[in-house]
């Protein structure tokens, strides 16, 4: 391991941050999904929230605008999700933070724009897939930088997917794995871990690549773990499930920006980042989608297995020095002791299934959670 930087190193400023979160829409009375977007897309330009559409029907996507701090966010990432909540009530929806749905959605899911339908005669079945993730972009803006980031990141992916992991129940029973999504996006033949670049040349043609073969119809497309975004001077990181509170997504996105912090203060001291196999750190994302918070780690660059629990204590040891140089430190401990105590996402569905056999508990206890630690239509708890 690398020595770690200390803190006057980050004295140039604090990275800049956006956080972009996906949600299912269901049917309250059943669970099932619904076919709603656009109309909750219009339902949300009424109450002053701009919505994307996703790849089906069944979903929206949130996002802010751009800070240097997480706690800038906050209200922002409650705001978010209440009146999104409020938009999708106003259809007959309602809005879940969960990386699948519990049953399968309709058929004819897709939504139904140009880009999406081109997608689903391309790629079709893949398609059918209905997956809510996380992404944080982080401002980086010499491209140069952006790759070496991206390099120096992919150790620490594994730990970030079990860490928010948030998807063990799809067609209303346990999968078997904490965050199904993950399983399911690696369908998609540009989705994983990205390989080890040597230069933005590097990673521009492999882009270029993929776009001369079909393997992607649109830069957009490049669904590595981890990117340089097509639109935005950002490293984007997307290996996560939506996290089921807003707090555990202000722990992700703040590690985030620790690790890209980190990452930068380490290609200015002239060091390389490791160079991990790439059939290794796939294993390794397999075992943290798999086994979540609650098994076993791989280690990829000891290859050898550690607690879940050890592996994001070894990534918050990493970030430290970025952590308490954006004054975060006590909080993100806080936040992932909090988070140990009562379990993330995949583990509190799997408890409340356990307790009470009924997927429609899990679902009320997920919808409940959406919220926490928000005021109901609105703002936060400040």
């Amino acid at each position: 391991m690398n020595a770690k930087p200390t803190p006057d190193i980050f004295s140039v400023g604090t990275p800049t941050l956006g956080v972009e979160e996906e949600f299912l829409l269901c049917d309250p009375q059943t669970g099932h999904p619904t076919l709603r977007n656009s109309e909750v897309a219009a339902a949300g330009r009424e109450l002053g929230i701009s919505l994307q559409l996703e790849l089906t029907r069944c979903q929206v996507e949130t996002s802010t605008s751009i800070g240097n701090h997480i706690r800038d966010l906050r209200d922002q990432l409650c705001e978010s999700r209440a009146v999104t909540a409020d938009a999708a009530a106003r259809v007959g929806c309602q809005l879940i933070a969960v990386g699948t749905p519990f049953y399968d959605p309709p058929v004819d899911e897709i939504t139904q724009t140009s880009r999406y339908q081109r997608m689903a005669g391309q790629f079709g079945a893949i398609t059918e897939g209905v997956m809510c993730g996380c992404h944080i972009h982080v401002g980086v803006e010499d491209r140069e930088r952006s790759v070496q980031i991206i390099n120096h990141l992919r150790p620490w992916l594994p730990t970030l997917l079990a860490l928010t992991a948030n998807s063990p129940i799809s067609a209303g029973r346990d999968t078997g794995y904490a965050s199904w999504r993950y399983v399911l996006f690696g369908r998609w033949p540009s989705s994983g871990p990205p390989p080890y670049f040597e230069s933005v040349a590097h990673y521009e043609d492999a882009v270029a690549a993929m776009l001369e073969t079909g393997v992607i119809l649109d830069p957009h497309m490049v669904y590595w773990d981890v990117r340089m975004s097509d639109h935005l001077p950002t490293v984007e990181i997307r290996i996560s499930d939506v996290p089921a509170t807003v707090e555990e997504t202000m722990t992700l996105a703040t590690l985030v920006q620790a690790l890209v912090g980190t990452a930068s203060a380490a290609i200015t001291k002239g060091e390389a980042a490791p160079a991990v196999d790439h059939e290794l750190l796939r294993a390794a994302c397999w075992r943290a989608a798999r086994d979540g918070l609650d098994g076993r780690s791989l280690d990829v660059e000891s290859v050898r297995l550690l607690t879940a629990h050890q592996a994001v204590r070894q990534l918050v040891d990493h970030v430290e020095p970025a952590l308490t140089a954006f004054g975060e430190f006590e909080q993100v401990t806080a936040s992932l002791d909090k988070v140990f105590s009562n379990g993330n996402g995949a583990i509190v569905q799997r408890r409340q299934l356990t307790r009470r056999s009924r997927v429609a508990d899990v679902i009320d206890e997920c919808a409940r959670r959406t919220f926490e630690g928000c005021s109901s239509q609105g703002g936060s708890e400040l």
